[in-house]
C-alpha cells in the first residue's frame, strides 16, 4: 500500500517532490536540444519523408504508451473528451511535430531553436483570446522586438541554398511549430490536468497515428528499409524512443511537480545545446547576425513574459508555459 501511495506521488505530484519537477524537466529539454540535431541529419538523408518519420513516431510512441497503461490502474474517458483529445492531438501532435521535421529541414539548427524560443508570446496570445487577457503595450513591444529578430534571421539565410541555409518557408514553419504548440497548451491545460500522463498521451499519439498513417502508408510499406544504414536507424530510435515517448512523458510529469514559470526557464535549454553541438559538429556556425537574431528575440520574450498581466495569469495558473 505504501508503495502505491509512493508511486502516486511520484506521478500526479504532492509531498516534497519538487525534485522530481526539476529532472524532469531538465531531462527532457536536454533530450530536445540533441534532437534538433540528429533530426536535421535525418531529414537531410532522403530516406523517408517527414510525415513518414512522423507516423514511425505515433505508431511506436502509441504502443508504448497503451503497454504501460496496462500496468497502471484503468482511466476511463469521458465521452465529451474524446473530440476534444482528438482536437489536442492535432495541434498537440501532429502540426507540431510535422512542422518540426518539415521545418528543421529549411533552417539550421541554431536558427531554428532562436525561432522556437518565440513560444511564450504565442502563449501570451492564446491567453488574450482563451482567457481575455489584455495585450499591453509592453507586450505589443516585446512582439515587435522578437519579430525583428526573426527578419534578421531571414536576411542572413537569403545569400545561402535552402539545403545549407535558413530559407522562409523554414522559418515560417517554425512560426507555426511554436504557435500550434502554445495554443494547444493554452486551451487544452485543464484537460491535461483532468487526466495522467499515460492515459492522456496514450490517446493522443493513437489519434495523430490514425491521421497520418492513410497519407504515409505506401511509402513505409515500399520504402528500401534494408538499405538503410545502421546509423540512420540508430538516430530514428533516438528521436522515436527518446525525444518522443520519454521526453513526452517527463515534460506533463514536471508540470505536475514545478510551477509552469520554472518549467519555462527549462525550455531555453534547448537553443543552447541546440547551438552548442551543431557549432561543435560543424552543422552551424556562429555569426554576428545569429547571436544579434538570438539577443533580440530572447529580449522581446522577455518584456513579453514580464508583462505585469501575463505574469498575474501564470502566477494564478491560468496559462501553462510552454514546451517545445
Amino acid at each position: 500500500m505504501r508503495n502505491v501511495r509512493t508511486m502516486n506521488r511520484f506521478v500526479n505530484g504532492g509531498g516534497n517532490t519538487t525534485w522530481i519537477g526539476h529532472t524532469a524537466c531538465f531531462s527532457a529539454y536536454l533530450i530536445f536540444g540533441f534532437n534538433i540535431i540528429i533530426c536535421k541529419d535525418l531529414m537531410t538523408s532522403d530516406k523517408i519523408g517527414p510525415l513518414g518519420v512522423f507516423t514511425l513516431r505515433a505508431l511506436v510512441s502509441s504502443a508504448l504508451f497503451w503497454m504501460t497503461g496496462l500496468f497502471g490502474k484503468p482511466e476511463k474517458i469521458e465521452k465529451k473528451d474524446y473530440p476534444k483529445i482528438f482536437v489536442a492531438s492535432m495541434l498537440g501532435l501532429f502540426i507540431t511535430q510535422v512542422s518540426f521535421l518539415y521545418g528543421i529541414e529549411n533552417t539550421t539548427p541554431v536558427d531554428w531553436s532562436i525561432i522556437t524560443v518565440l513560444s511564450p508570446i504565442f502563449t501570451m496570445f492564446t491567453a488574450a483570446i482563451v482567457l481575455k487577457e489584455p495585450i499591453t503595450l509592453k507586450k505589443a513591444a516585446g512582439v515587435a522586438v522578437s519579430f525583428i529578430g526573426i527578419i534578421v534571421l531571414i536576411l542572413n539565410g537569403s545569400h545561402v541554398s535552402n539545403s545549407s541555409g535558413t530559407s522562409l518557408a523554414g522559418v515560417l514553419l517554425g512560426l507555426v511549430n511554436a504557435s500550434s504548440f502554445a495554443l494547444y497548451l493554452g486551451i487544452f491545460r485543464p484537460l491535461i490536468q483532468k487526466y495522467s500522463v499515460i492515459t492522456f498521451m496514450k490517446w493522443m499519439f493513437l489519434f495523430s497515428l490514425v491521421a497520418s498513417l492513410p497519407f504515409t502508408a505506401k511509402e513505409l510499406f515500399l520504402a528500401h528499409w534494408s538499405s538503410i544504414s545502421p546509423s540512420y536507424y540508430f538516430k530514428l530510435s533516438f528521436l522515436i524512443i527518446f525525444a518522443t515517448f520519454i521526453a513526452y512523458f517527463l515534460i506533463p510529469l514536471g508540470q505536475k511537480h514545478i510551477r509552469p514559470t520554472i518549467v519555462s526557464m527549462y525550455s531555453y535549454l534547448q537553443p543552447i545545446i541546440a547551438s552548442v553541438v551543431s557549432i561543435w559538429i560543424g552543422f552551424d556556425k556562429l555569426t554576428l547576425l545569429k547571436v544579434l537574431a538570438a539577443a533580440t528575440v530572447v529580449a522581446g520574450v522577455v518584456m513579453v513574459s514580464r508583462s505585469k498581466a501575463g505574469n498575474a495569469a501564470i502566477a494564478n495558473g491560468k496559462v501553462s508555459e510552454y514546451m517545445n
